[in-house]
């Protein structure tokens, strides 16, 4: 590595620190990372890591960039994790012997070139989060959190087990990272509603499962109950330390565009934590001057699951929970998210747009865009039809460049994708349909097929 970069980081390494911060403006209580705390004790407000900017802003944006570039070409511990090679920027003070990897980030962006010209858009790049170690984008935030717990855990303090509520993705990341440091976990799922693959990783990670008959927001309930318990650590995330992880989204697709800003992202929503990671991350590189602008962004919504959706048709005026029905899109079928106010702050500052899809229109939306070499799970088709909507709109218009984000791998949902193409979703588009054509083992058989099919 370059050496005077080197020296240029370490010049200022020890006063890069970060903490905790209340994000109501009015209060802006803070705290140490150390301390065992998910909400402000003053207000009650979601807290934030707050990092010292002025100090990280002594390195120049173009040392800053061509640092990244070098880490990013390691295979060397922690180099390899893309958080962990954006250290500085996620857990400054975290030690090298703490942290707890998987070789997480470094995710591809999928360049839809055919897609992108039927529907006249300069670029449509697709943010393949779910090509990670557990299958989905939640791995960027546990490496940071369980890394946290296990330097708490290194200096003394008492925590007997990391839990969580999840409708899937989340306990997976948590149970892998939480066995990968040798730390117990504790899971609450709601009954009946994750799919097979979602449901069989935390099991086979070691994870102790509880399958509570309620829905996430139950779950959610419970699980804030059990972590008042001393020792037991809450990892949902109403952590801001999974945010943290999250927002590294925003530093990847930043780096991958040559620090070129997209016109739109649009990111499906449902506890919201992963909308205002990715504003946090774009605000940070806006800030110390890595990229010129913010882009705009759009927040998907399944229309089962759709309590923001329903506040931003009042402009936010005010927000009431709902109780979210059975959606295909099962990861955020969630009717009270925690991290609403984080979300509507973030929207607001990033001039956002909150759309919404009904489970033909996501089924539809995820089958189309597979027929362009994708395989996108419900949440991406959640995605991928408000980028339709949107366009119809006229609020994307025609030469925008726009960035999906694929919040989880379609291998997770093979229910999904084989209801759709076996027509038991009803009110799809049956000319999006691809059946398996049975034949006899015989060539005549064989060549009548294909010629029906060519």
């Amino acid at each position: 590595m370059n050496y005077t970069l080197v020296m240029s980081i370490n010049k200022f390494q020890h006063k890069f620190v970060a903490n905790f911060k209340c994000i109501n403006l009015t209060c802006g209580a803070e705290y140490s990372l150390k301390d065992i705390i998910y909400t402000c004790s003053k207000c009650n407000s979601l807290l934030r890591v707050n990092h010292n900017i002025s100090e990280l802003k002594k390195v120049s944006a173009s040392d800053w960039k061509e640092v990244f570039k070098e880490r990013a070409a390691s295979f060397d511990f922690p180099n390899n994790s893309g958080i962990w090679n954006k250290r500085e920027f996620v857990l400054p003070e975290i030690k090298t012997e703490n942290i707890i990897s998987a070789g997480e980030g470094k995710t591809h962006l999928f360049n839809s070139k055919r897609l992108a010209k039927e529907l006249k858009l300069s670029s449509l790049y697709v943010k393949q989060c779910g090509v990670s170690h557990t299958g989905s984008f939640k791995d960027l935030g546990m490496t940071v959190l369980v890394s946290q717990v296990n330097q708490l855990i290194s200096e003394g303090i008492k925590i007997k087990a990391v839990a969580c509520a999840s409708t899937g993705d989340t306990s997976a990341a948590l149970a892998s990272y939480a066995a990968i440091a040798g730390i117990p976990t504790i899971v609450f799922l709601p009954a009946n509603k994750v799919s097979k693959a979602q449901l069989i990783q935390p099991v086979s990670n070691g994870a102790k499962v509880i399958s509570v008959d309620t829905d996430f927001d139950g779950c959610m309930k419970i699980v804030q109950e059990v972590s008042k318990e001393a020792g037991i650590y809450l990892a949902n995330s109403m952590n801001s330390l999974r945010i943290e992880g999250q927002k590294t989204i925003s530093f990847e697709i930043s780096e991958q565009l040559n620090w070129q800003v997209p016109d739109w992202i649009i990111i499906p929503g449902g506890n919201l934590g992963n909308v205002s990671a990715l504003g946090s991350g774009y605000e940070m590189l806006y800030e110390l001057g890595l990229i010129s602008k913010l882009p705009r962004i759009i927040l998907a919504q399944a229309e089962n699951a759709n309590p923001l959706y329903i506040s931003y048709q009042k402009e936010f005026k005010d927000f009431k929970p709902i109780e979210a029905k059975k959606t295909l899109a099962s990861a955020i079928q969630i009717g009270n998210p925690v991290s609403v106010n984080k979300a509507i702050d973030t929207l607001k500052k990033f001039n956002g747009i909150v759309e919404q899809a009904s489970e033909i229109e996501l089924s539809d939306a995820s089958a189309r865009a597979d027929l362009h070499g994708l395989y996108n799970d419900p949440h991406t088709g959640v995605a991928l039809a408000t980028l339709f909507k949107q366009i119809e709109k006229n609020n994307i218009k025609e030469h925008d460049s726009v960035v999906i984000i694929s919040t989880a791998n379609g291998l997770k949902f093979t229910e999904f994708k084989t209801a759709f193409h076996e027509k038991k979703i009803e009110g799809i588009n049956p000319k999006m349909v691809n059946e398996i054509i049975s034949c006899k083992a015989d060539i005549s058989d064989v060549m009548g097929v294909i010629k029906s099919v060519t």
